[in-house]
């Protein structure tokens, strides 16, 4: 059997945002997560559904991720997207683009449904039917 070097290492993601006190109410108040108390000033986990975690760390001068940096697939995307804007969640709007969104913030131009919203940080995340 090899052995590799990462085996016994629990590895997660990063990303930064220029709130950590912002990104901790909205991870954990309007998207329902677990969040931890700071690991160190500005750092945080998030736990995610499966068990992975990403950490979320304050950097002064943040610039959003041009990407979408967190994706949740659920079973009914339409609910999901109903329940996110009741809980204030503002989807994006991609009109005259490829990726093109109806009324709800919804892509349906192929692939999986799928709609994105941004935290208080302005990365992108996505909520994605999984079919």
């Amino acid at each position: 059997m090899t052995t590799t070097l990462f085996e016994s290492s629990t590895a997660f993601a990063g990303f930064s945002v220029d709130d950590v006190d912002a990104a901790t109410r909205f991870y954990r108040d309007t998207l329902g997560l677990t969040v931890s108390e700071p690991v160190q000033p500005g750092v945080v986990f998030i736990d995610l559904p499966g068990g992975a975690r990403v950490l979320a760390y304050e950097k002064p001068n943040h610039t959003p991720a041009t990407f979408t940096i967190l994706n949740f697939p659920v079973t009914d995307l339409e609910a999901a997207v109903t329940e996110l804007a009741r809980r204030g969640v503002t989807f994006e709007r991609y009109a005259g683009t490829q990726m093109e969104t109806d009324e709800q913030g919804i892509f349906r131009g192929g692939g999986p449904l799928i709609a994105w919203f941004t935290d208080p940080a302005g990365n992108v995340i996505s909520v994605m039917e999984d079919a």
